[in-house]
């Protein structure tokens, strides 16, 4: 895989920034603490001269982030940031976590980013400096099979289960329904099949990936939303990220002209969810 340059990032372009991260999960030899310590005010220059990018993410949402039958912490988004720190000549260390404590700690500067399937929405815009998107999520509503949910219009008053602060409760809430919080998909799921709510909102290829291990499981998309949402890293807004921001974009063009990103989205998901079309 060609590798971008440490000296290239250094030479000519002062200090280096330094990224901010939300949810990796950890794995193997990794641990789960503190991503770069910020030192010189530009993240990509800590994380080069560390030799390593600490990523923060949930380890419990197949096929984004997940541990495989040997307990290995894998992924479409861990091996993308792997891929991604490989470019930059450094190691890939991830930390797991529930979803709040991964945005707390992307906000703290305990991590460096997250890599979690991070949809890029205006309130988030609003909050964070994005990467340029690696993948498209098109979200959809799953209910069980004797729902006469149709549209999403049809939230309109129903309960819904999802992550506090995600995208998907978000959406389900701007369309009148009531979400309770929850931990993880399966979480979400159990409370859909035993009656306790109307319906959930996450990606097609997540319920598609659920289904392949549940074929019996009384469940189906029930409407999905018109548009795909781009998904991305999330760093923390200021110049401290806006170099790390620069070589990462840089590191997902490189993965993109070469294939690296369509071939691993076909090996997780079965289809290339990395264009917009």
């Amino acid at each position: 895989m060609h590798s971008i340059s440490r000296r290239a990032f250094i030479g000519g372009a002062g200090s280096l920034a330094v990224l901010a991260g939300l949810g990796l999960a950890g794995c193997g030899g990794t641990d789960a603490g503190s991503g770069s310590t910020v030192t010189s005010g530009n993240l990509l220059d800590t994380i080069v001269e560390s030799g390593k990018m600490t990523f923060a993410t949930e380890g419990t949402w197949s096929p984004w982030t997940f541990h495989n039958a040997d307990d290995e912490l894998t992924g479409f988004d861990i091996e993308v940031a792997r891929a991604i720190a490989s470019e930059l000549d450094v190691e890939a260390v991830f930390a797991e976590g529930e979803w709040d404590g991964l945005l707390a700690g992307l906000d703290s500067g305990r991590f460096d980013t997250m890599a979690n399937g991070v949809s890029v929405t205006p309130e988030r815009e609003e909050r964070y400096d994005f990467t340029e998107p690696y993948a498209y999520n098109r979200i959809v509503v799953i209910t069980m099979d004797d729902s006469d949910i149709a549209s999403m219009e049809d939230l309109d008053g129903k309960h819904t289960a999802n992550t506090l602060g995600s995208s998907y409760a978000t959406l389900a809430e701007s369309f009148g329904a009531t979400n309770t919080g929850v931990d993880d998909f399966n979480q979400t799921i159990e409370l859909l099949e035993q009656g306790r709510i109307d319906a959930t909102l996450n990606d097609e290829v997540v319920f598609y990936d659920y289904m392949k291990a549940h074929p019996d499981a009384p469940l189906k998309i029930a409407a999905e939303n018109a548009d795909p949402t781009p998904v991305a890293f999330p760093l923390r807004k200021g110049e401290e990220t806006a170099e790390l921001r620069e070589a990462m974009n840089g590191a997902i063009d490189v993965l993109r002209e070469n294939g690296t990103l369509s071939s691993l989205s076909e090996e997780f998901f079965g289809v290339d969810i990395t264009s917009e079309s």
